[in-house]
């Protein structure tokens, strides 16, 4: 069986945030195009944070791991979701712009 933190840890460093780039940054802007979707389609005020964004990400993933308990893929999504979320948590050190309208 691979070893699935190692796995995550090699995709959040290396291929996704080639191809994502920062990923403060892209989850910030997940955070707002989500925030600005809800507003518009069902009237609901609401700030999103970047760990929002991680947090039900690994929601989804419990969704689909439901299914197929042992969905090695997912199971390392979450991993990776968790990772992030510590990743951009420690490199904030409470320096973060808070996306439009949320608060601290």
């Amino acid at each position: 069986m691979p070893n699935i933190l190692l796995e995550a840890n090699a995709i959040i460093y290396g291929d996704r945030e080639k191809t994502y780039g920062d990923p403060a940054f892209n989850l910030t802007s997940i955070a707002e195009f989500w925030r600005l979707y809800l507003e518009r389609k069902h009237n609901v005020l609401i700030a999103l944070l970047p760990e929002d964004i991680c947090q039900m990400m690994v929601l989804l993933k419990i969704a689909r791991l439901m299914n197929d308990p042992t969905h090695t893929d997912s199971l390392r999504d979450m991993a990776g979701y968790v990772g992030l979320q510590g990743r951009i948590q420690n490199g904030f050190n409470g320096q973060m712009e808070l996306p439009f309208g949320a608060q601290p």
